[in-house]
């Protein structure tokens, strides 16, 4: 009974703290007018808003919610214009409605890959990296970085012509950096030395 108890505070924190960061959402409201008992759509929103280009189990898992509930919800709020949705192999990937182009929401699902989103930070801290290089930084088989970046040039990411050459990489460190605190470590990491990635030249 107490296990059970402790898992319930869990989930209502939860959705508490994500809920406030939802409530913030002009759109929100438009969602919840009918559900004012639940924080669930408000929590759903506050991570998506938090977390972009999270699939649906993730969202269900972190939020503990359960599988009915996160589609009900989610399907009510992008009906309503809050989030909105794109197939990315098997999974579906949530964002807010209408602040990331096309590019950004590709890019925003392979970083939450671990191996692409290695391979394009490699890239962004060393971008004369080749795949044997990268597949011992990132552990892997240079087979595995081969197919990944295959991949990445086909969604419009990566170049292959010259090496490996990410086509937008201050777009990618942007959104790395801005959201560095849902990926892993590494984007972490990179954070923290952003600012030498950066060329800044005055009256440019």
């Amino acid at each position: 009974m107490g296990r059970d108890s402790d898992v319930d505070q869990s989930k209502r924190a939860t959705l508490r703290r994500f809920a406030a960061l939802g409530a913030a959402s002009p759109l929100v409201g438009i969602a919840t007018a009918e559900d004012t008992k639940s924080d669930t759509p408000d929590a759903i929103a506050g991570y998506v808003s938090a977390t972009p280009g999270a699939h649906f189990s993730k969202i269900r898992d972190d939020l503990k919610l359960g599988t009915g509930e996160t589609q009900h919800h989610l399907e009510d709020l992008e009906t309503d214009g809050v989030v909105e949705s794109r197939k990315d192999g098997d999974y579906r990937r949530y964002f807010p409605a209408d602040r990331f182009s096309e590019f950004e929401q590709v890019t925003l699902g392979y970083l939450r890959r671990e191996t692409p989103r290695g391979l394009l930070i490699t890239l962004l801290e060393r971008p004369e990296a080749t795949a044997t290089e990268i597949a011992a930084d990132l552990d892997v088989s240079p087979p595995t970085v081969s197919r990944y970046a295959a991949k990445l040039e086909e969604a419009g990411l990566l170049s292959r012509e010259r090496g490996y050459t990410i086509t937008d990489p201050e777009k990618v460190l942007l959104l790395l950096v801005r959201y560095h605190d849902s990926f892993g470590a590494d984007a972490a990491s990179l954070a923290e030395s952003a600012s030498e990635l950066v060329e800044y030249s005055p009256g440019e």
